[in-house]
């Protein structure tokens, strides 16, 4: 069995945040055993699983990226949205839209120290639409 929801994160600053109680709290029970996807529908922002304790790991991430893929470079031709968008655009491709977590005794299979993150690329994102599909 299949069964999919749609639900909207509350807005966020450009950043890497832990999402995974507002994820939770937005699905249906879910079954004993079964997959988990989530996909996010923008193009400037994504999904990872990551360290769920030390908010440094946040931090470290956001200041990794904004080295890797910087603003303003002049070889953008991409460039009316704001500088902050190609750079998002790249960066959301770099660690994508989607993923899958197992679901184990009714519960998401994520090791102890792993959470959901919301990676926020633009200054002003917006709230953020997420797919969730289960599947028994």
């Amino acid at each position: 069995m299949v069964s999919q929801t749609e639900f909207t994160l509350r807005a966020r600053s450009r950043g890497f945040h832990l999402i995974t109680d507002e994820v939770v709290s937005q699905l249906p029970p879910l079954p004993k055993a079964g997959l988990l996807n989530l996909f996010i529908k923008h193009t400037s922002a994504a999904l990872s699983i990551n360290e769920n304790a030390d908010p440094d790991v946040r931090t470290d991430m956001e200041s990794i990226f904004n080295r890797l893929v910087k603003e303003r470079e002049p070889y953008y031709e991409h460039t009316l949205e704001g500088c902050d968008d190609m750079p998002a655009h790249a960066k959301s491709s770099i660690i994508g839209v989607s993923l899958t977590i197992p679901i184990t005794n009714g519960r998401l299979n994520m090791g102890i120290w792993q959470g959901i993150y919301l990676c926020e690329f633009r200054n002003r994102g917006g709230g953020r639409k997420i797919v969730a599909t289960i599947m028994e």
